[in-house]
């Protein structure tokens, strides 16, 4: 059933061309490594372009990015403790984002994006929080942009091999997990510093 439904989803995509690749992220019927890898297997195939599906891409991801801002915003804890389960949204990962926000603040949004299954759940306090949508949707396109470049980048040197995504960003996947928790780390520096220099002050 699950195989079935990927398949139909990406013959989907496939049709669409660079607006398969927006709308299969935006909707995240299935992951978004699946859908910038097959999208990199379309640019080894000439059926789009690399840096149009880097774009196209990305948009998606960050349209995602904004329902799910939306849903902590106007639905709240209640809405995410009802329906999170059906987006996949365990209330351990909601909880542990809703912590990092509250207590480190919006640049989170960027630093958390490198992060799997937390980059996701982010979104949701922000919105809860209402942070700014211009200022949230600049922070997620920049943590969503190497994401992108990475996958599409794989999908393409794999060609009709991308399924095999999962074995072979392993060893991409971390550096990237590493690189997240040390800007985690850096940002959280920076503010403790910036607040102690305050009370200082």
């Amino acid at each position: 059933m699950l195989k079935e439904l990927i398949h139909s989803a990406l013959v989907f995509i496939e049709s669409l061309g660079v607006w398969g690749i927006l709308l299969g992220l935006m909707l995240e019927v299935i992951p978004s490594e699946l859908v910038l890898s097959f999208g990199g297997y379309l640019v080894s195939q000439g059926r789009v372009s690399f840096f149009w599906a880097i774009v196209f891409g990305t948009i998606g991801c960050v349209l995602q990015q904004i329902i799910l801002y939306w849903i902590g915003r106007y639905g709240g804890r209640p809405f995410v403790e009802k329906y999170g389960k059906y987006l996949l949204l365990k209330p351990h990962f909601i909880d542990m984002a809703e912590k990092w926000f509250n207590k480190y603040g919006a640049g989170m949004v960027f630093t958390a994006r490198f992060i799997p299954v937390v980059r996701q759940a982010i979104s949701i306090p922000a919105g809860m929080a209402r942070m700014p949508m211009l200022q949230f949707i600049l922070y997620t396109m920049l943590g969503t942009i190497p994401w992108a470049i990475l996958f599409v980048y794989l999908g393409r040197t794999l060609g009709s091999n991308w399924e095999q995504i999962n074995e072979i960003a392993a060893p991409y996947m971390r550096p990237l997990i590493i690189s997240g928790i040390i800007l985690i780390l850096l940002y959280i520096i920076f503010k403790v510093l910036t607040r102690n220099r305050k009370r200082s002050a």
